[in-house]
């Protein structure tokens, strides 16, 4: 049944911030990265999980801003494109549904890239135009900290979700075909972006917030929403938001023992999010090399088979399989890739500018 269903479609994750790790373990070095154990990514085990294409995160964190947060964004670009280039029959550059499909059809992963934050950008249109032109598919549009246009679900509000700007700025990434990815977001903020989308919305990692009451997990009636606006739920791997007993824990002093949390864990989310949303608007979106800990079973990115496999014992069929490994998000590009290849200058509102 996996098999089948990666036959149709092979995972395409949502969030991976292996970038950021290269960053943090190895001053952006490319070296060594076939086989590398001390992160939970690496090409032999991209491989071996059946990966067709993954969103690198070209993440900065947001105690920078201004000048510091673009250009920690560009190195985090340049690192993927390093990447791609030290590595060629492994991996190929992608913006587009037809890029990913080309780099299946080489057997290569396709690689493409999410900003995530809005202080990437530095609240400037020009540098959110370029991001989109150096290849960027999304913006999140906050990270931890509320912008000065959006309120983050782990920062205090100030906008009710979205300024007048913010919402200009979802305008201006439907125009050109950038998808508004909503995790980190507050649900103010979730709703205030969907009221506005003209192009269907991402979460690109987050988690059901009916199984798990954690700030950055999406509400059901945002999940209800995801129906008419066409966008996708990419469920995440991160053991805080898939259980509160392991939050509790890993806001503590860690003495006690560390709460188990499963692959079980992780397809509870993923039907919840497909009972509320639809099976036509899930996904995964793991957040490897994102946080410490994993669940059993999910440590890295060799894991996607046994999470497909725990959902096919719970009856799932293989085309219900691959809608959530991949192909719900490839149509959701597809439907924004003519935006994003006609994207620039023209048409830009006033404000954007």
């Amino acid at each position: 049944m996996v098999a089948a269903a990666l036959s149709l479609c092979p995972v395409i994750d949502g969030h991976n911030d292996w970038a950021w790790e290269n960053r943090l373990r190895r001053g952006y070095s490319v070296e060594g990265l076939v086989e590398q154990p001390a992160t939970d990514t690496d090409i032999v085990r991209l491989r071996r999980g059946g990966v067709g294409a993954q969103f690198w995160s070209v993440y900065v964190a947001d105690d920078d801003s201004g000048a510091a947060a673009v250009q920690g964004t560009l190195e985090q670009i340049d690192w993927v494109h390093r990447l791609v280039a030290r590595y060629p029959h492994d991996f190929e550059l992608a913006r587009s549904a037809a890029d990913i499909m080309h780099a299946r059809s080489r057997d290569r992963i396709a690689c493409l890239l999410g900003a995530e934050g809005g202080h990437s950008v530095a609240d400037s249109p020009g540098v959110l135009r370029m991001l989109a032109a150096l290849g960027v598919r999304y913006l999140t549009l906050t990270h931890t900290r509320t912008t000065s246009w959006a309120d983050s679900a782990t920062d205090e509000p100030r906008h009710h979700g979205l300024s007048d700007r913010g919402r200009d700025y979802v305008r201006e990434l439907n125009r050109i075909g950038m998808l508004v990815d909503l995790s980190h977001v507050s649900p103010e903020t979730m709703h205030a972006a969907l009221d506005v989308a003209s192009a269907p919305v991402i979460f690109s990692h987050s988690s059901a917030r009916a199984l798990a009451d954690h700030p950055r997990n999406v509400p059901d009636d945002v999940l209800a929403r995801l129906r008419d606006n066409g966008g996708v739920a990419m469920i995440t791997f991160v053991p805080q938001f898939l259980s509160e007993e392991f939050a509790r824990w890993h806001e503590s002093d860690r003495s006690e023992a560390m709460p188990p949390v499963t692959i079980a864990d992780v397809a509870d989310h993923v039907e919840h999010a497909r009972d509320v949303a639809g099976v036509e608007h899930i996904g995964l979106g793991s957040d490897f090399d994102g946080t410490d800990e994993f669940p059993t079973g999910l440590e890295g990115v060799d894991g996607y088979p046994a999470l497909l496999a725990e959902l096919a014992e719970r009856g799932w069929s293989s085309g219900e399989l691959a809608r959530l490994a991949g192909a719900n998000v490839l149509r959701v590009i597809s439907q924004t890739d003519a935006a994003f290849e006609r994207r620039g200058l023209a048409g830009a509102p006033a404000l954007m500018v």
